[in-house]
């Protein structure tokens, strides 16, 4: 081995080595996006524990992240130097020792709103806060006050949720909508945005990821029953997600005034991800408007374990995996998009 590439893996290291002494562990609450496993412990069918979820991570298995392999949140830890994969708070294989550096209590098909959590009973996001508070008094055991304290101020919170909001509940079933306006329900879900920061600052966070929401218009469930519109992306939906997305923008802009010390930063997948679904080729993919999974039109979870034969062969060919969830690919391009675009401070 050369003095060269020695060299270089020693810098490397001391990079990483940097890296995560700026950001020593990443702490994540949310939806699908960055569950990576605690609906497989609570009575729920959101789901993705068996095949074909999970066939191209590590062993080929499903450990509950909806992808065919690892999710957003795996790559910005990796990113970050911490570990390639953030573990579920719930997962009774992980303790403490491997929460230390990152965990997630997101819950796939929750949102803001606790009735968006109800229709699948799945764990709402006041519950994940319960979560964070457990896990905050097992690692003041375990480190120690001071350097817990410390963890949670230079520890990276990640946000990310809003889509099943809108999607799962307010266009889906009676209730909000005849209680909101789509407008009012924005304001609605962003107050109560706000009102989680502050409760995450409240317990020590100072560096928080408010994260978007991405053009839902375009999920392939939305284009396959999107009849009238010849199966394109439906635009009243992408709006709904541009004019929350101004929303949250804003709300961090106020926040970062209000709040001393805070470092709150708002990732926007947006764009990149619909840039992707507008010209995959750039990015290497053939199929943008089906998925993977099954017929690719409308199956995830369940429905596409029992039509798992239909699965497309190269998952990397494609932007999505199921009718909902982008692939591993996917997930790992617009994870380097959001730290190049929005995480990158941390890095210093």
């Amino acid at each position: 081995m050369g003095v060269q590439v020695i060299l270089c893996m020693v810098l490397v290291g001391l990079f990483m080595v940097m890296v995560r002494a700026k950001v020593p562990a990443m702490m994540v609450f949310g939806d699908s996006s960055v569950d990576a496993g605690n609906n497989n412990y609570i009575e729920t069918v959101a789901r993705s524990n068996f095949q074909p979820y999970g066939r191209d991570f590590v062993g080929g298995k499903a450990t509950g992240r909806f992808s065919n392999g690892r999710i957003a949140t795996d790559f910005l830890s990796e990113a970050f130097g911490i570990k390639p994969y953030v573990p579920p708070y719930l997962d009774p294989n992980h303790n403490i020792s491997h929460f230390a550096t990152g965990v997630t209590f997101a819950s796939a098909a929750t949102g803001y709103d606790n009735a968006t959590s109800d229709v699948l009973s799945v764990i709402p996001l006041w519950k994940q806060l319960e979560y964070y508070k457990g896990f905050q008094k097992k690692l003041r055991v375990y480190v120690g006050e001071s350097r817990a304290n410390e963890t949670f101020a230079k520890a990276l919170h990640i946000i990310s949720l809003g889509t099943n909001d809108f999607l799962e509940n307010y266009f889906a079933i009676p209730g909000r909508a005849s209680e909101y306006t789509p407008r009012e329900y924005q304001n609605f879900l962003a107050g109560i945005a706000e009102k989680f920061i502050y409760k995450l600052y409240g317990l020590g966070a100072r560096k928080i990821s408010l994260g978007g929401l991405p053009p839902m218009g375009c999920l392939p469930l939305e284009r396959t029953t999107n009849f009238i519109g010849g199966n394109e992306c439906v635009p009243r939906y992408n709006t709904i997600a541009l004019e929350f997305n101004d929303k949250l923008s804003k709300l961090t802009t106020r926040l970062n005034k209000d709040l001393p010390h805070i470092r709150l930063v708002f990732s926007n997948p947006y764009d990149i991800f619909l840039q992707i679904i507008h010209k995959p080729s750039q990015y290497g993919f053939q199929v943008a408007s089906m998925a993977c999974c099954a017929t690719g039109m409308f199956e995830m979870g369940y429905s596409c374990s029992r039509a798992s034969s239909f699965s497309c062969i190269d998952a990397s060919r494609y932007v999505f995996w199921d009718s909902f969830h982008p692939t591993e690919k996917t997930n790992g391009i617009i994870a380097k998009y959001l730290v190049k675009n929005s995480l990158a401070q941390f890095l210093h």
